[in-house]
């Protein structure tokens, strides 16, 4: 049965490891809360009531579609576009197409990231492969205007960054959410994780230091897995509900 992403993908390796999930959604979330079309999710109410449930939803939706046979990943991608169509049509217009880039656009860059700063650097190669797997489910999804390589990506990227991120009310409030959801020491990890994977645009909307605190730890964290006390990590950013859920 032909799988989605290939059992050899680098894709694979990258949304196999609970850790790098972790970091892309952290990524994921502080980004997510600074872009122009975040309103839509506050429009179902379904955002701002379980903003932790809500972003792993979306990162979990993806992981399913990395790890499926192609059949039933296209599947999923199709109940994912009618879940929004059916959003569209109870507010009267239409999620704009640079919003369904923008998502497929963190978790091509969160991948990439989370995955070097745990693992190595990916080869030209390896990017390419993170980017076509996503750039499929955007063709899937009917998503208009992306680029067909990776190479040809990056300033289409960095052009989405400087037009779509803003920070507003949306923004705070979502990480008042945030830190509500996860209480004060979670939400400390994980903005420091969040500085270690987010581009210089989104540090620079969010006031965020160069510096994590989290830097120094990174290389023993990455003994710790060796001596299999990753688990610390997880149990400090994850409520109990999102870890079994999720991971």
């Amino acid at each position: 049965m032909k799988q989605f992403v290939a059992h050899n993908s680098v894709v694979r390796k990258i949304w196999g490891r609970s850790d790098t999930v972790l970091f892309i959604f952290a990524g994921s979330s502080a980004e997510f809360a600074l872009n122009k079309a975040v309103d839509w999710l506050y429009f179902t109410g379904k955002l701002p009531s379980d903003p932790i449930g809500r972003l792993f939803s979306t990162v979990a939706y993806a992981r399913k579609i990395v790890f499926s046979a192609e059949e039933e990943a296209n599947n999923a991608i199709d109940t994912m576009q009618h879940i929004h169509t059916a959003i569209e049509h109870s507010r009267g217009y239409n999620i704009p197409d640079w919003a369904y880039r923008d998502v497929l656009f963190m978790l091509i860059h969160y991948s990439i990231a989370a995955y070097e700063l745990l693992e190595k650097k990916l080869s030209n190669e390896e990017k390419e492969e993170v980017y076509n797997v996503f750039y499929r489910v955007g063709v899937r999804m009917g998503v208009k205007e992306l680029p067909a390589t990776y190479h040809e990506w990056l300033p289409v990227r960095n052009a989405h960054l400087l037009a779509d991120l803003k920070k507003s009310a949306y923004t705070a409030d979502l990480f008042q959410q945030y830190k509500k959801h996860l209480g004060s020491m979670r939400f400390k990890v994980l903005t420091e994780a969040q500085k270690l994977v987010v581009p210089q645009r989104v540090k620079e909307l969010l006031q965020f230091a160069d510096i994590s605190l989290l830097t120094a730890l990174v290389p023993l964290y990455k003994i710790s897995r060796l001596m299999k006390m990753d688990w610390l990590l997880k149990n400090m950013l994850l409520l109990d509900m999102y870890r079994r859920k999720t991971l």
